[in-house]
């Protein structure tokens, strides 16, 4: 089972990105989709995932400017970021959570710099 993650890349401050993370193999279903992100010499922080089915948690640098929806495809999740800012620079990791066990992707670059 692998998240494979897409989109990410250099956006202008004010900006607007969109990641897009989709499970790959054969799998029945995967809980608790969401996005997390880290900064060079920072830890991994979360940024956006979905609990308990389809209710939402974001954290509060991110509130009202980004958002996560769940994907056409089962098992897929996109995150919308708008009001792009340097400090959402980061890597950017899907994650969910697959027969009890944490799944990560590779992660995905994002660069907020003008």
């Amino acid at each position: 089972v692998q998240l494979v993650e897409s989109g990410g890349g250099l956006a202008q401050p004010g900006g607007s990105l969109r990641l897009s993370c989709a499970a790959s193999g054969t799998i029945w279903n995967m809980y608790d989709m969401g996005w997390y992100r880290q900064a060079p010499g920072k830890k991994r922080e979360l940024v956006a995932v979905f609990t308990s089915g389809l209710s939402t948690n974001y954290a509060d640098s991110v509130k009202g400017r980004f958002t996560i929806s769940a994907g056409d495809a089962a098992n897929t999740v996109t995150l919308q970021m708008t009001s792009l800012k340097p400090e959402d620079t980061a890597v950017y990791y899907c994650h969910g959570l697959y027969l009890g066990v944490d799944v990560w992707g590779q992660g995905t670059q994002v660069t907020v710099s003008s």
